[in-house]
């Protein structure tokens, strides 16, 4: 099963399915170059000498979330249909290493 419609005329199908590939890559384009636009301010963020170590790292863990999303939604592919039981397993995923991280922090290594 594909995502695309069909009506049963071939050049409306084209039509269709070339409009919906355009959008998509507009989307990876744009979402492209805001990643490359948010690595050069983390660069910016390391190299600059009036940001303390506790502006920097988490604002560079910040940032790094954000490339993650820009990365799973537009490049993986996850906000298309069909993505569903994916995403069930990988947001699972996240949330079972940040309670893992967080109980490091809180219990063992506090």
């Amino acid at each position: 099963m594909t995502n695309e419609q069909t009506n049963g005329n071939p050049r409306i199908d084209y039509e269709y399915r070339r409009k919906k590939n355009f959008e998509e890559m507009k989307y990876q384009i744009i979402s492209f170059s805001l990643m490359i636009f948010l690595t050069l301010v983390a660069f910016f963020a390391v190299g600059y000498d009036g940001f303390s170590n506790w502006f920097t790292v988490p604002f560079i863990l910040l940032l790094a979330c954000v490339q993650v999303g820009f990365q799973l939604y537009y490049f993986m592919h996850m906000s298309h249909k069909g993505h569903e039981l994916p995403a069930l397993f990988l947001y699972s995923g996240v949330l079972i290493a940040f309670v893992t991280v967080w109980a490091f922090l809180t219990i063992i290594w506090w």
